[in-house]
Order: C-alpha cells, then structure tokens, then sequence
C-alpha cells in the first residue's frame, strides 16, 4: 500500500474523507503537513512515516499535558499513531513571525505573551519522563558543529571532545537545572495568534514535541535569538527583563545561564543548518548562518565564556563566499 492509499484510509473513518486537501508549509523534519478543507471547516493533517525516523506518541503525549495545563495546542480530531497520522485542530495562518512582520507595532505586545506563556509553563514541573538536558548532553548536542560546520560531512571527535571538556564544566556551573519543560523549538514561526482567545492561551503551540525537562532560560533563548527572522536587541533585553519581573529570578545567575544556552543552541545550530545543506540539499537553510553566527559572537561577550573564545575564533566566519560554497553543493546534492 502506497503512503496516498494509506492516508486515504486513514481518512476514510473520519468525518474528512471528503475533504479537498492542500499542502502546508513543512518543517526540517520528515514530517508533512495538509489543510483539508470541508463545507467551510478546516484541519489539518500530519503526516509522519515511522519508515522515515518518525513517531506521533510524544507529540500526543506532550500536546494532552499543555492543554491539561490550560496552554492552547491542536485538539487531536483523530489518530492512527501505528501509521503516523494525526488530524489536528487547524489553528490558521497568523504566525507570530508574519504578524510583526505587517504590525511593528504589534511585536512588543506578542512577544510580552509569548514570554507570558514561559512564565506560566515555569510554574508547573516537567512532564513525567521526559529526556533532561543535563551538561553532558548538552554539551553532546553540539557535535553538528564540528562535524558538519567546521568538518563538511567528515566527522571530527577530537574537536568535538576538546570543546566539551572545556564546555561542560560552564554548563554544570550555570546551567544545571531540569526543573521546567522546555519546548526546544520555541520560536515565532512555531506560534500562531488566536486573538478570539484569552491570556496565555492566546498564543497556539506548534512543533513541541521534542520537550525536554532543562533551564528556564532555554526557551527563552529561542525565542530570542531566533534563527529565521532578526529579534532587536533592544526587544531581547526588554523580554528577559520582562521574564525576570514576573518570575523573581536573580538576575546575575539567569543572564549567565541564557548566554551559555545560548552559546550551546547557536553553535548546534550552526552545524544543524550547514548539514541540512550538504546532506538533505536544502540550501536555503544557509541563508540563516550569518544571524546565528552574530548570536554566537554575542553570546561569547558574557565572561562566563571566555575559556571557549580561543578554540571558537578557529571557526569559520560565514561569509558570503563561504555560504555560496555551501549553496553550490548543495545543488550538487540534489541532482545527484
């Protein structure tokens, strides 16, 4: 049975069978997502073939315990976790990145309740089982970087073992904390406006499902510092300062901590982008590598990181030469 005969049967036992379906903008993920569309209703369909790395349970898992918490995620219409099917509560097309974009005047406000929901979620303990983000594997997660980044495809374990010897003692010093669920991809591309509702659930969840128990500054960070689209600096420092007078954190331990999260985000992501590229041809992914190394350099301004600053100035700068290499392999990838 083909995938299209499989979701055609996935369908058939809901109410959507008849639906006209249409394809939605995709992550970096396997994943694929369709608007279907149904005598003026809508949803949405995820697709997620366990053939290709895929699993729905923990999106379930984690999507039950936000909305038990009262934060909006997709109510779940209907479920095939066997095949990797999920229909979801279709929550529009008001991206937050898209809203700032049109309303400047709207960023200052949105992003307050996107922060708002970080402070609420922060007060409520990590969802039972759940992977923590301790020092060593945060520190572990950084190896795209040198691998892919730094090496091109040709794995460097030594590199990759030098900088954690120098990085996890900085992490254990100010990062070690797994008391709060994290979202991992906290980002205004993965949130949509739903002015029709109140508060905290105000702000529609998407892509959560690799939550991590870690920092509260984690999510902070990504949301901040965000690959995809330029955060002022002055909207980043109004936002932490916003986070801090809600919650009470001190804070001299909480900007040392967002500044190493943020190290350790910015150079996986460095790696994560550059091997999008190379590996999956999906050159656009470069474009981001010029914002994230600027975070990079940012980040390395705290004193915390300064045993780091001597082994990270032997990068690579991304410069426009060295993006388009990277863009000219990939084009190689794809015709391959």
């Amino acid at each position: 049975m083909t995938r299209e005969e499989a979701i055609t049967g996935f369908l058939a036992e809901t109410q959507w069978a008849a639906a006209r379906r249409k394809p939605l903008a995709g992550d970096a993920s396997n994943r694929r997502y369709e608007r279907l569309h149904l005598d003026g209703k809508t949803a949405v369909l995820m697709d997620a073939p366990p053939s290709h790395g895929e699993d729905v349970r923990p999106f379930l898992r984690v999507a039950r315990h936000l909305a038990g918490l009262g934060f909006s995620t997709p109510d779940i219409l209907a479920e095939d976790v066997a095949q990797g099917f999920l229909l979801l509560e279709d929550f529009g097309d008001a991206l937050l990145a898209d809203l700032v974009a049109d309303r400047p005047d709207l960023t200052t406000p949105l992003y307050a309740v996107a922060v708002d929901v970080l402070v609420t979620l922060h007060q409520h303990p990590p969802l039972d089982g759940i992977e923590a983000f301790t020092p060593k594997t945060m520190a572990d997660l950084v190896a795209p970087l040198w691998d892919w980044y730094l090496g091109q495809g040709l794995a460097k374990p030594d590199l990759q073992q030098q900088f954690s010897t120098l990085f996890q003692p900085i992490l254990a010093q100010c990062a070690d904390d797994q008391s709060v669920m994290i979202l991992r991809d906290y980002h205004a591309e993965n949130l949509i406006h739903l002015p029709d509702r109140d508060g905290v659930r105000q702000m529609g969840l998407l892509d959560f499902q690799d939550a991590k128990a870690s920092h509260p500054a984690y999510d902070l960070v990504s949301l901040l510092q965000d690959a995809r689209r330029d955060v002022p600096a002055v909207l980043e420092q109004a936002m932490i300062d916003h986070y801090l007078a809600e919650t009470g954190r001190y804070r001299v331990d909480f900007t040392a901590a967002y500044a190493v999260l943020g190290l350790q985000r910015n150079l996986r992501i460095l790696g994560v982008l550059t091997r999008l590229c190379l590996h999956l041809g999906k050159a656009h992914y470069v474009d981001f590598l010029p914002r994230v190394w600027g975070y990079v350099q940012r980040d390395l301004t705290h004193p915390a990181l300064e045993p780091l600053r001597p082994m990270l100035s032997q990068l690579p700068v991304p410069t426009p030469e060295f993006c388009q290499d990277l863009k000219d392999r990939a084009a190689t990838c794809q015709s391959l």
